[in-house]
């Protein structure tokens, strides 16, 4: 049987055909190939297991245990992490050794040195769970199987390389965490102290977002932008604030909208489910949707 298109030259110009974008893709990407989506995966776990031993337990370890388990952990994700920063980080690699592997080395040490800080953030953020929703046993539990706190952890930890000025991996750490639990937190966010998201499943929070200190979210939250200013050109304009402020102590039900850049959330208010909100309001104040319900009785024929 011969089938022509099923040839060395046939499958030839479909891949020809393919990579008729990738110079215009790999123009601001440098001569190395980005980070996969399996690595990335791969650190988040190995970052959580070391972060939280008990819950998530790492198997890796060769012939240690306890601290000195812990310290060879962090030796591979310091390691690894510098060399996807490396893959990353458009820049001219032809020193030796090569400067941009020299400062993705620098940037992955700061970033170990800065993991207890962002740990004591994260057990903040399991108390808020624990003490915020009935159904949790222990602090244990929100660890190991709340997907709000794994949505957090990931953000918590794509925040740092965000600030850390790291291209790319940030963001796709969050997206792997959004992919697994539906919550999206961009890494550009910033979020204050005991954090809380219930179910979580549908939350959207944007770069440009403020949360404060001890807020909580329910399901099918947004806080969005109200619009995307263009410039004569037609082009979005970028770097300016989209996304809504959040004051400290602040409760928003599920379904509740919050949109705008200029749009504040005083202290201490509560956000009923279904809102929309695209103006600020003050401190302490109860926003509720009251939507007309008509309930009618169902006579029954015999």
């Amino acid at each position: 049987m011969s089938i022509p298109e099923f040839s060395i030259e046939g499958l030839s110009q479909i891949v020809r055909s393919l990579e008729r974008y990738d110079e215009a893709t790999l123009t601001n990407a440098g001569p190395k190939t980005p980070t996969t989506r399996r690595a990335t995966e791969q650190l988040i776990w190995r970052l959580e297991s070391l972060l939280f031993p008990f819950e998530h337990p790492w198997e890796e370890a060769v012939e240690a245990q306890g601290t000195a388990a812990r310290i060879e952990l962090l030796g591979r994700i310091i390691w690894d992490l510098a060399h996807q920063i490396h893959r990353v980080d458009p820049h001219d690699c032809t020193g030796d050794p090569c400067q941009g592997l020299c400062r993705a080395f620098h940037t992955a040490i700061e970033f170990g040195k800065r993991l207890p800080d962002i740990q004591t953030l994260l057990y903040m953020d399991a108390d808020a769970a624990y003490q915020g929703d009935p159904a949790a046993r222990n602090r244990s539990e929100v660890i190991s199987t709340y997907p709000g706190f794994y949505a957090i952890m990931v953000y918590r930890l794509a925040h740092e390389l965000f600030r850390l000025d790291v291209p790319l991996l940030p963001r796709l750490m969050t997206e792997i965490a959004h992919s697994q639990t539906g919550i999206d937190i961009h890494p550009g966010a910033q979020i204050g102290s005991s954090f809380f998201i219930d179910h979580g499943t549908g939350v959207v929070i944007g770069e440009t977002t403020e949360v404060g200190d001890q807020v909580t979210l329910y399901q099918g939250v947004t806080l969005g932008a109200l619009n995307f200013p263009r410039d004569v050109q037609g082009q979005i304009i970028r770097g300016q604030k989209r996304h809504p402020t959040i004051g400290d102590r602040v409760v928003i039900y599920s379904g509740a909208t919050i949109l705008g850049g200029n749009t504040v959330i005083g202290a201490g208010s509560v956000i009923g489910g279904n809102v929309w909100l695209t103006h600020s309001v003050p401190e302490n104040s109860r926003v509720i949707n009251q939507p007309q319900v008509d309930v009618k009785a169902v006579t029954h024929k015999n």
